[in-house]
């Protein structure tokens, strides 16, 4: 008669492991569905992904157990534990990414490419309405002092062309990259100034973000100086930058199809 021994038990920290790697990573997806569709409040989303960080290191703590388990007594359960690892991995790799950014950059939310008279975001009703009745703050200039040695490219935009010209070019160039208008002066009156808000999204949460641009005509030239502000958090990870440096070189490249 022939006899089959029974299959060896699986580890249930492996299991464990699979099933809370799991758990985070849809919460995760579906708190960033749900806040791109308006389900959930960005405040909200934040804290779901929070959770969904906390579910994925929690899976690796899982993953260490289930190893060590599995080493020593041959229990089954190597593919959960290498998918629950995988998984959890792929939930932590952005927050991975936006920790350490937070640690090499000045802790800031709020970049202008002029530091000592950033432009002003319109207070206009239209753009109260578009932005749903919020206004950016502002900062201290000890606080913007620190964008310097961090964001040294981050530099008010010279052009040769009358403020006019300047203006049509800066609405063509904020619709190539995707920002909203929300509100416009061409340039003119006392001043001479130009002005346009928009509103831009996030990458992966598309939380609102704000830029304001302002121009000065200068003889035979327009000085075009931008600011963008976050909405969210103290720190925007190098987000604002990006974005005013994105809008510099958009502006280039049109400037060339000219």
């Amino acid at each position: 008669m022939r006899r089959t021994l029974p299959p060896e038990p699986w580890s249930q920290a492996a299991l464990w492991s699979r099933n809370v790697a799991l758990f985070g990573a849809t919460v995760a997806i579906l708190t960033v569905l749900f806040v791109r569709l308006n389900v959930i409040a960005p405040v909200s989303a934040l804290a779901c992904l929070g959770a969904a960080v906390a579910l994925a290191l929690v899976a690796l703590l899982l993953v260490g157990a289930a190893s060590v388990a599995i080493w020593r007594s041959g229990r089954r359960g190597v593919g959960a534990t290498v998918a629950a690892g995988v998984i959890a991995l792929l939930t932590l790799a952005y927050p991975t990414y936006l920790a350490f950014e937070s640690v090499r950059l000045p802790v800031l939310s709020d970049i202008s490419t002029d530091i000592s008279n950033p432009p002003y975001f319109s207070l206009s009703s239209a753009a109260y309405e578009a932005r749903k009745g919020f206004q950016p703050r502002g900062l201290p200039l000890k606080s913007r002092e620190a964008q310097r040695p961090a964001y040294p490219d981050v530099e008010p935009i010279v052009v040769d062309l009358d403020a006019d010209e300047a203006f049509a070019l800066v609405l063509k160039t904020a619709k190539a990259v995707g920002w909203r208008v929300v509100d416009k002066r061409p340039p003119g009156g006392r001043t001479g100034e130009g002005h346009a808000d928009f509103l831009d999204k996030t990458l992966i949460m598309g939380f609102d973000e704000d830029v304001t641009v302002r121009l000065k005509p200068l003889p035979g030239q327009t000085r075009i100086d931008l600011r963008s502000a976050s909405r969210y958090g103290r720190h925007d990870f190098g987000a604002n930058a990006k974005r005013i440096m994105a809008f510099a070189e958009e502006l280039q490249t049109q400037l060339d199809a000219r």
